[in-house]
């Protein structure tokens, strides 16, 4: 992998591990070459990884919808800032600059980025993989739900599995570089008449 999309919050939260995991895996990616796709932002969880690779020597590319630059969140010390028109836009350009995806905690914006790289992985859209770095249990309640979809018959298994989940920086890296996308040849059942 070669670059790696980062989804998390604006915000730090109110646990401090969530911002010193956010630096290990910073530091983590830099030292094994890996360029940092993010938001663009300075602050936040979205800050700290930034500034964890830039301050190992990694390349950091942000990707901003301009009407947030305006806001003055914006990094001004990137390898890259790129200006979009709009979230959509964010997204695709991060899934096109990336080799896979993953989440750290945060709030709507960061589960709505993850959830639509999970449904175009399913669509058979893109083959990167995908994970959770799961600090003290945050995605939990997430997995749970998860869990209970495949338990409903709503989401099938294989597709569940797309989804790469751990609490340690080195073993998800490890499943994402190892990760073959499973092959689900039909994800909606046909009414029957």
């Amino acid at each position: 992998m070669k670059a790696i999309a980062v989804f998390c919050g604006s915000s730090t939260g109110n646990n401090e591990n969530y911002k010193k995991q956010a630096i290990l895996l910073g530091q983590m990616m830099s030292k094994k070459n890996i360029d940092l796709v993010y938001g663009g932002a300075k602050v936040g969880l979205m800050g700290a990884i930034a500034e964890a690779v830039l301050n190992e020597g990694g390349k950091v590319i942000g990707v901003l919808p301009r009407f947030l630059q305006s806001k003055e969140i914006a990094h001004d010390q990137l390898t890259q800032l790129i200006l979009v028109e709009n979230m959509h836009e964010r997204k695709t350009r991060m899934h096109e600059m990336s080799d896979g995806v993953i989440a750290l905690p945060g709030g709507f914006g960061t589960i709505e980025e993850l959830f639509e790289m999970l449904t175009w992985s399913q669509l058979g859209l893109h083959q990167k993989p995908i994970g959770i770095l799961n600090i003290d249990g945050f995605y939990d309640a997430l997995i749970s739900l998860l869990d209970h979809m495949v338990e409903k018959g709503l989401l099938k298994q294989k597709n569940l599995e797309m989804l790469l989940v751990d609490d340690n920086i080195d073993s998800l890296l490890s499943q994402m570089e190892q990760y073959v996308a499973p092959y689900v040849p039909k994800w909606i059942d046909e009414e029957k008449t």
